[in-house]
């Protein structure tokens, strides 16, 4: 019989918890490691929605990117989207792990998918982290190939990520080293430089930090925090089943960004 805690224990050699950030909140955050595990829901984040589908799907397990609880708490009630999860899942009996910025960082992880996804070539670690228990180096972004004009390589991510819309800055330069960190990755747009990159490909950029890029003379592209992250999703379920194939494991079909564009 499959457990909670087997499937985290699972989990943990993808994405150690030694590579995530020290303020991040990983692992089994609802639950009693100790329940059985017949079919696993997998979705970018832990919303009310898909605290609702796990239970419609009668799934005894979520597996998200995003945590559950990220924030300290100092209560859980029904008067908050968070309160009301915990409570719901709690009630219906269903568990939540998650791997945030520890499998943004693991090989095979959320930007080793995102640099797939964009079909970039000879891809690489920037500023690696350290190397894992099979000799593979880990670290936040990656960097790699892919020769063409910006527009060219815009009309690719949209159409690559399912991006309704992007947000840009022109570095005045074609493209060819291409750093990527999906979600809130901007920060790290000087490690992209340092990296030799002309263009880097991330999320919930700031006005400034779109300056910054021009000053650079860098091309600086958001895609969008859930289409830099989402993909991760299929490929998460797919080891899973792999791993634990007499588990059903589905990817979320109620979820999606919130996030609308008017144009």
């Amino acid at each position: 019989m499959t457990t909670v805690k087997d499937v985290l224990a699972y989990i943990e050699t993808l994405a150690p918890g030694y590579m995530k950030e020290s303020w991040d909140n990983v692992g089994l955050l609802c639950g009693d490691p100790n329940c059985p595990v017949h079919k696993i829901l997998v979705a970018l984040d832990p919303f009310e929605s898909v605290c609702y589908e796990a239970h419609d799907l009668e799934a005894d397990l979520i597996v998200t990117h995003h945590p559950l609880i990220f924030q300290p708490l100092k209560s859980i009630t029904t008067q908050t989207a968070v309160g009301r999860s915990i409570l719901f899942l709690c009630e219906k009996g269903i568990s939540a792990i998650n791997a945030h910025t520890n499998l943004d960082c693991a090989p095979g992880g959320v930007n080793d998918t995102l640099a797939s996804r964009l079909g970039l070539q000879e891809v690489a670690v920037v500023e690696p982290g350290g190397v894992d228990a099979n000799g593979e180096s880990w670290g936040l972004l990656r960097t790699g190939i892919w020769d063409g004009t910006l527009a060219d390589f815009l009309t690719h991510v949209k159409q690559a990520l399912g991006a309704p819309a992007l947000r840009y800055c022109d570095g005045g330069k074609p493209v060819h080293q291409v750093a990527v960190g999906g979600g809130a990755c901007a920060g790290e747009l000087m490690a992209a430089w340092r990296a030799g990159c002309d263009t880097f490909v991330t999320a919930d950029v700031r006005y400034n930090q779109f300056w910054d890029a021009a000053d650079l003379g860098m091309n600086l592209i958001d895609a969008g925090h859930f289409y830099t992250e989402n993909p991760v999703c299929a490929v998460l379920a797919e080891k899973l089943r792999a791993a634990f194939p007499e588990i059903q494991v589905i990817e979320s079909e109620k979820h999606g960004d919130c996030m609308k564009f008017f144009l």
